[in-house]
């Protein structure tokens, strides 16, 4: 019986003493937590544009070693090249610096754009929504995806292109997120394609240039 008693004593001694180190689970505390294994979460590093005496010129930022590869290659935007790593509407379908979507395509809309972009809505977007964007796709039709959103609805004929790239981005209700799969510039490209899609199933003779409407209003 003693015996038992010593280990009940000795057990509760050793969570007593647990308790008392590590702290009740769910407690705040302003002391750091007891880390067994660190992950790397505080490692010497270099902060940019700081004074630094490791390198020669002082500077923690350096410039790349001659002969070089560059990271990423810039899009050709409207408004001029823009790196993969910058903050610009390009990259996330916002205005730099609010959380307003941008309403136009940030890249130049050509014939090559237009190409690519109908392959690759084509590849990613018409089993659900169907090839010309009525959400009439192959999915639909087999009943895997009963409920798919027409690309033609005036709701989404109205939206921003930046909202649609969100969108594409990170996905929306049943949709999965296609930033993964897709590149920024193709998704753009799908963006362009899309509207030409609209404009095709819900255009009109008004929306041709003045000087071409003549032509088909005889």
């Amino acid at each position: 019986m003693r015996q038992v008693l010593y280990i009940i004593l000795i057990l509760l001694t050793v969570a007593a003493v647990g308790v008392g180190i590590a702290g009740r689970r769910g407690r705040l505390s302003r002391k750091p937590p007891i880390e067994v294994f660190p992950d790397m979460d505080r490692q010497l590093r270099l902060r940019p544009a700081q004074p630094n005496g490791f390198f020669p010129n002082g500077l923690s930022s350096q410039l790349p070693p001659r002969e070089t590869v560059a990271r990423s290659e810039p899009l050709q935007t409207v408004n001029g090249p823009v790196y993969a790593f910058e903050d610009a509407p390009v990259n996330t379908g916002r205005v730099t610096g609010t959380t307003n979507f941008v309403e136009t395509n940030p890249l130049p809309v050509t014939g090559q754009l237009l190409q690519r972009g109908r392959e690759r809505f084509n590849i990613y977007c018409s089993s659900c929504h169907g090839a010309l964007g009525d959400g009439n796709g192959i999915s639909k039709k087999l009943g895997v995806m009963p409920a798919v959103a027409s690309l033609q609805d005036k709701r989404i004929v109205e939206l921003a292109d930046g909202e649609i790239f969100h969108t594409i981005t990170l996905g929306k209700g049943l949709m999965g997120a296609h930033g993964p799969l897709v590149p920024v510039a193709d998704r753009w490209a799908i963006i362009a394609y899309l509207r030409a899609l609209q404009l095709s199933q819900l255009g009109s003779v008004d929306d041709l240039p003045p000087d071409q409407q003549a032509a088909f209003k005889k």
